[in-house]
């Protein structure tokens, strides 16, 4: 991490400083090592509809909401949208399917970098597409009095999921702070151009099979290989987004 890529973004953006008060999480494969469970239970679900796919491509589709997903997939394999019915029904089948694997692991790194987040005295709000209660309702349990229920967007408070920009602008709303008093931290491409289009300094986490280069194309201004390394560095980049500001 260094000035220059603080100073790029600013110039980008017409920013005058990056002033930190927030920091945005995605929730699966950056808070928790789930990826793994989600592409393999939407592998089974959708080859069950009779419907190709590959479990390698569910990671493109992630940070988007189940629904969104699902009609993508019937399209693909219908030539049809989804009726309410089917993504309700379809989604309960993924699930099911999810919570049958198990609880995913902490992903290594996260309680570091939240307690860093926290002790830096940033407000962490939790930004996700995903609407598994197996997850959401351990966030208090591995990360204790992190993310507050009133900070959290989740697929049931968006109207549009990503890549669209409402759920990173509906985060910045509820820590009351403006594009340039927050970064995001993400995985997924899908999540990244989320991001950007908000106008947030966006620092990836490559904790998939995708390439890093991907990553870059959809907007990071920072690709990390894992949270930890991410957690080695943090203080650092509190401290750049402090001494790096435009005239």
């Amino acid at each position: 991490m260094n000035k220059t890529i603080l100073e790029n973004f600013l110039l980008r953006h017409g920013y005058k400083s990056i002033n930190l008060k927030a920091v945005l999480f995605d929730m699966d494969g950056v808070l928790f090592d789930s990826m793994k469970n989600h592409a393999a239970s939407w592998y089974k679900t959708v080859t069950g509809l009779g419907i190709e796919c590959t479990p390698e491509e569910f990671y493109l589709y992630e940070g988007q909401t189940g629904r969104q997903t699902i009609n993508q997939l019937i399209q693909r394999g219908f030539g049809r949208d989804a009726t309410d019915q089917e993504k309700k029904e379809i989604y309960a089948v993924k699930s099911a399917h999810f919570t049958a694997l198990g609880l995913a692991p902490v992903m290594p790194g996260a309680r570091q970098v939240v307690h860093a987040v926290m002790q830096a005295g940033l407000t962490p709000v939790l930004v996700t597409g995903s609407g598994q209660p197996t997850l959401l309702n351990r966030l208090n349990e591995n990360f204790p009095d992190a993310f507050r229920s009133d900070r959290m967007i989740t697929a049931h408070d968006v109207l549009h999921g990503k890549p669209h920009p409402e759920p990173y602008l509906r985060g910045l709303e509820k820590a009351g702070v403006a594009p340039n008093e927050a970064i995001v931290i993400e995985n997924a491409p899908l999540g990244v151009r989320s991001a950007a289009a908000a106008g947030i300094f966006t620092i990836a986490v490559n904790t998939g099979p995708l390439s890093e280069q991907l990553l870059y194309q959809e907007g990071a201004q920072i690709v990390l290989p894992d949270m930890s390394a991410l957690a080695e560095s943090f203080d650092n980049f509190v401290h750049l987004c402090k001494e790096t500001h435009l005239r």
